[in-house]
């Protein structure tokens, strides 16, 4: 995945209570394990359905449906290469917010 190297936002913005409840929503469908491996699998690169449902253990179903609210919630976008649909991450922000939230659960604590 090609993507430019934009700084991630260092100050908070200032957000309604309608973004502040859409930002809520982002971070319930990343609290799930299953929604959660879905997106780390498409980290580096696209990946077809198939192969998201072995990776994340889910029928392709269940993976499809859970595929279906995160590119609603435009945290994975799809594009169709043949007869396969591909998912990948839909910007560089989704990138930045699992890396980072990575690392810090992998820190030693003090």
């Amino acid at each position: 995945m090609t993507e430019s190297h934009q700084p991630c936002c260092t100050e908070l913005p200032e957000m309604s209570s309608e973004q502040l409840a859409r930002l809520a929503s982002l971070f319930r469908l990343l609290g799930d394990e299953g929604r959660l491996k879905l997106v780390m699998a498409c980290i580096d690169a696209p990946q077809p359905v198939c192969c998201l449902s072995e990776i994340s253990g889910m029928s392709q179903p269940l993976t499809s449906h859970h595929l279906r609210g995160l590119r609603e919630a435009r945290i994975l976008k799809s594009s169709r290469r043949g007869k396969q649909v591909l998912y990948e991450l839909d910007d560089h922000h989704i990138r930045h917010v699992v890396l980072d939230l990575a690392s810090h659960v992998l820190e030693p604590c003090d």
